[in-house]
């Protein structure tokens, strides 16, 4: 769908966190008058409350959370490999260093759409086995040290433009250990994003100096100084990344990423932004390391994604007229997904806005983006455990490797 008659200010809301808002309330707006898919029970939203607080505590009982990043996965199983990083960035400035963690953690995060029930990946150095999310996250770690990522023999710590094009699917395949007795969803969709971030950080250079996923250090230093906002980080993200999500809706000749067609909703689109959230997420932490203050995270808001979604089905905040859509696959951009992520969103601001008042915290002490690292993200998967003991999502969803 490609549509000109939108101005900058069109895209500059589309582009912000404010139509992710707008669109999602829309769709809680819809449920409640019984025009989606879903029926919203309020008098569950307390209960749901309670159970994200207990894991919150569980989790961090001194309420001292990271923000909900991909830097998470990479320290999972007790196993802190970022110190491995670390080790060999010893007299590195702090600018470089933050370069280098940003190559790593974007290449990382576009390679984490669902990995589907059966994908395992077996940690040699440890033992130990993970899957999904963290088991991606602890996949591409790797895939970065290993020097897969760089054409540069000098340098291989590094994401370049030439390396992320010239990376094989055999290469991804092998070092993500896939097999028929271990498939992975989307391995194909999974190495076009790298290939087209590639593609994309070699045309845009004022966006990536230095032709690297890293560049965009310098761009935020370059335009904004070292105070930046959520919302600055989110839309820098969204427009060097813009092009590299297949076939999604243009606007201007600009690609919107994660938005889809959604007639309810005013303008037509539902706005969602979930991997460039966590992506923008994921930044923060090397950039703040890197003497960056960043405000208004709580702008921000929570993922679009089935652990968060997950959550809301699986302890009866939501549920679905017709049950025996339980039982059906769905694609990304059908009504269904659409409405459930938009639901997603919606309640958890409202989750959020509980949990602040449990924990006696402000949004700006505790955004959304430690509400999800906390407490909703994990409460999704001790949900779908007790429920299915493959932990997966409630509703089927048909994945190319670049949605979830």
């Amino acid at each position: 769908m490609s549509n000109t008659s939108y101005t900058e200010k069109d895209l500059d809301f589309l582009l912000s966190p404010l139509a992710i808002r707008q669109s999602a309330e829309k769709i809680l707006e819809l449920t409640q008058k019984g025009e989606t898919h879903f029926q919203y029970h309020s008098d569950q939203l307390t209960p749901v409350v309670d159970y994200v607080v207990d894991v919150i505590k569980e989790n961090y009982p001194s309420l001292n959370i990271p923000f909900h990043s991909r830097w998470g996965h990479f320290r999972v199983g007790g196993i802190d490999r970022v110190q491995a990083l670390e080790a060999k960035l010893v007299g590195v400035d702090a600018i470089e260093k933050a370069r280098t963690k940003l190559d790593l953690v974007i290449t990382s995060v576009l390679l984490d759409a669902g990995a589907g029930n059966a994908w395992m990946y077996n940690e040699k150095g440890s033992g130990k086995s993970f899957g999904r999310s963290e088991g991606l996250g602890v996949a591409s770690f790797y895939l970065f040290m290993g020097g897969f990522l760089s054409d540069d023999s000098e340098n291989p710590l590094r994401a370049t433009a030439k390396g992320l094009q010239m990376l094989s699917n055999e290469e991804l395949s092998t070092v993500f250990q896939v097999g028929p007795q271990n498939p992975l969803v989307g391995v194909d969709g999974r190495l076009s994003l790298l290939h087209n971030l590639g593609k994309t950080i070699e045309q845009k250079k004022d966006l990536f100096p230095g032709a690297r996923p890293g560049g965009l250090v310098d761009y935020l230093q370059n335009r904004y100084g070292k105070k930046l906002t959520g919302p600055q980080v989110l839309r820098a993200v969204l427009d060097g990344l813009g092009e590299i999500w297949p076939g999604r809706v243009r606007v201007g000749g600009v690609n919107l990423g994660d938005m889809w067609s959604y007639s309810k909703v005013p303008g037509g689109l539902a706005a969602f932004h979930k991997l460039s959230q966590w992506m923008t997420y994921s930044l923060m932490e090397p950039l703040m390391e890197a003497g960056f203050e960043i405000v208004d995270v709580e702008k921000l808001t929570g993922l679009a994604e089935y652990r968060n979604g997950g959550l809301l089905l699986d302890r009866g905040l939501i549920s679905l007229k017709d049950k025996s859509l339980l039982e059906k696959s769905h694609r990304p951009d059908s009504d269904l997904i659409i409405e459930w992520r938009g639901l997603t969103v919606s309640l958890l601001d409202r989750i959020g806005d509980e949990v602040r008042k449990k924990l006696n915290k402000t949004p700006s002490e505790f955004p959304l983006a430690k509400v999800l690292e906390g407490g909703t993200w994990w409460a999704g998967r001790k949900a779908a455990k007790a429920l299915r003991a493959d932990s997966s999502p409630p509703l089927k969803i048909e994945s190319d490797g670049t949605v979830f």
